[in-house]
């Protein structure tokens, strides 16, 4: 069996900046813990967490022009961007979402999936069931990205769950030409989940909206997004574990 692939396994920039963002989501979980915020799957930690409000959240995304505008959007698979996710397809956009595996790619399209099974095709199981899967992402724009966060802060600063999928998936958006760094990033987490700071490195993807059920943020664009992958931070050993990075790179299929 392929291993996971999991950017915990590459060189830290810096301990301290590693030590100080496991510090904030451990903080960021239990605050939603104690506060009775999140919602199941509980308990949240380790994960991307869903909470109370998240579809107030959503509806801060919808007023958006990138949202409105936007024709393809690519979205992380977590509970709390679900709504978004349905709301794309009732207003007939194409949904992208990875594989668990990083492997390949779903599209959802709403011509394809009805009005009653909008919810079902917004889960992971169900858009594997019901979407078209692509190995790579070629000769598609992508309008919208809308990514999980366990913490974000007002400069757009966010954090995942600390296993750099979310950076790395947005890294292959990049390497696909799928998206630039004027394709808007939109995270949605609750209000609690808002930290002063969060340090940055050059693969940390910044949002430019942070939705939360009570504000809709827009960061002043001080962080750059990252424009590809950071191949030095990869071994060839994740590099020839998974096609798409494998292609990328160069490395010619196994026959």
């Amino acid at each position: 069996m392929r291993p996971a692939l999991e950017w915990n396994s590459m060189r830290e920039f810096s301990s301290a900046t590693a030590k100080e963002k496991a510090r904030i989501r451990r903080e960021v979980w239990r605050r939603l813990e104690r506060l009775e915020i999140a919602t199941s799957p509980r308990p949240c930690y380790g994960k991307i967490p869903n909470f109370v409000g998240s579809l107030n959240a959503a509806h801060k995304v919808f007023r958006l022009e990138a949202f409105k505008q936007a024709k393809v959007i690519y979205s992380t698979p977590d509970l709390p961007q679900k709504p978004i996710r349905e709301e794309a397809l009732r207003r007939k956009k194409l949904v992208i979402t990875a594989t668990p595996r990083l492997d390949g790619y779903v599209v959802l399209d709403p011509s394809r999936v009805k009005g009653d099974m909008i919810s079902y095709a917004t889960t992971i199981r169900g858009s594997l069931k019901m979407g078209a899967r692509i190995p790579f992402l070629e000769n598609i724009t992508v309008d919208l990205v809308v990514l999980g966060s366990v913490a974000a802060s007002e400069d757009g600063a966010r954090l995942g769950k600390g296993d750099g999928r979310y950076d790395l998936e947005y890294a292959l958006l990049r390497e696909f030409g799928a998206v630039n760094e004027s394709t808007p990033v939109v995270t949605t987490i609750h209000d609690v989940q808002l930290v002063d700071g969060i340090p940055m490195e050059e693969h940390d993807v910044p949002a430019d909206y942070v939705a939360t059920p009570r504000r809709l943020i827009r960061a002043p664009g001080v962080y750059r997004k990252p424009r590809g992958v950071n191949w030095e931070l990869l071994s060839i050993d994740e590099i020839k574990a998974n096609p798409i990075l494998r292609r990328l790179f160069g490395i010619p299929e196994p026959r």
